[in-house]
């Protein structure tokens, strides 16, 4: 693994690896175990897109690492007037030692790549949120001792979290529905992937597609840079996309319920079904440090 791109890059040892470690790099924090894996490495965060979790995650992490964490906004970077990122890859490469970039087009990212040479991890675009589905895979294995033979559900936005997690689902031995309004499918190249494994299912009622489940997830109907879209949005998804008891009736007994957050109460997930599940939920927000420290070890300690 030379850097993290997106879920589907990763071999299902590749996800299992990263996990493992997450695990042990978790234990030894809470521990008080120092593991400074990437002393004296600084790792260069592009930011074109806000972040609460990821940003102090990223930033915590290198400090825990004992490494260094730069916050480059675009609007500080030559990037945000124009300069291509071919050549912000090759002049930051000769400075840092990762890059891990939160921005729109997923073409931006893999540009990066291309042209650096250095690892490069990405934070969150359009498409996909790898981190954040690692550190879901995390939690569920957390609570539920494994993957593999486990019921994924996601409700909602066929956005870059389902994208991401169906093929993370997938991949670590889950199988996975989605329900998801007509229109706002997940990505062509990941249903692509998913439809030949006969363990995947879209949906465009709710309760088929929590039928069974042991964990469903959400996420908002409106993510960042839709905002122009939001009332359209909530039009098409109010009273039938939302994680409710009546919803959580139709999943096993004992099923969770995660969300990625920032969550808009009332919409995508009532609230009382959001407090019943707070705990494992953040567990889940924590566990974005974790993970990531794991793939920020696997791609740049020497």
């Amino acid at each position: 693994m030379k850097h993290l791109l997106k879920m589907l890059d990763l071999s299902t040892q590749e996800i299992t690896d990263i996990l493992n470690l997450a695990d042990q790099l978790k234990y030894e924090q809470k521990h008080g175990i120092k593991h400074h894996y990437l002393e004296g490495k600084t790792l260069g965060m592009i930011f074109q897109k806000s972040s609460t979790r990821t940003r102090v995650s990223f930033e915590t992490g290198m400090y825990q690492l004992g490494g260094m964490a730069l916050f480059l906004s675009s609007n500080d970077l030559q990037i945000g007037r124009g300069e291509p990122v071919e050549d912000t890859a090759r002049v930051l490469s000769r400075y840092l030692d990762g890059i891990m970039i939160r921005t729109f087009e997923q073409a931006e990212v893999e540009k990066l790549a291309e042209y650096g040479s250095i690892p490069i991890i990405n934070g969150l675009t359009d498409f996909c949120h790898p981190c954040q589905v690692l550190a879901d895979l995390q939690t569920i294995r957390e609570y539920k001792g494994n993957l593999d033979g486990l019921k994924m559900c996601y409700i909602g936005d066929g956005n870059n979290m389902a994208n991401s997690l169906i093929v993370g689902g997938l991949k670590t031995g889950m199988t996975v529905s989605v329900a998801c309004p007509e229109g706002y499918d997940p990505a062509k190249e990941v249903l692509e992937f998913a439809q030949p494994t006969g363990k995947f299912e879209l949906c465009r009622k709710p309760a088929d597609a929590a039928k069974g489940a042991d964990v469903i997830l959400t996420d908002v109907w409106a993510s960042m840079g839709q905002e122009g879209e939001a009332a359209e949005r909530r039009r098409v998804f109010e009273g039938v996309y939302q994680v409710n008891r009546e919803l959580l009736e139709a999943a096993n007994s004992g099923c969770m319920v995660l969300h990625c957050l920032p969550a808009h109460r009332g919409e995508e997930i009532t609230a009382d079904v959001f407090e019943d599940h707070a705990q494992m939920i953040f567990d889940e927000a924590e566990n974005r440090l974790h993970a990531q420290k794991a793939v920020m070890v696997q791609l740049m300690k020497d």
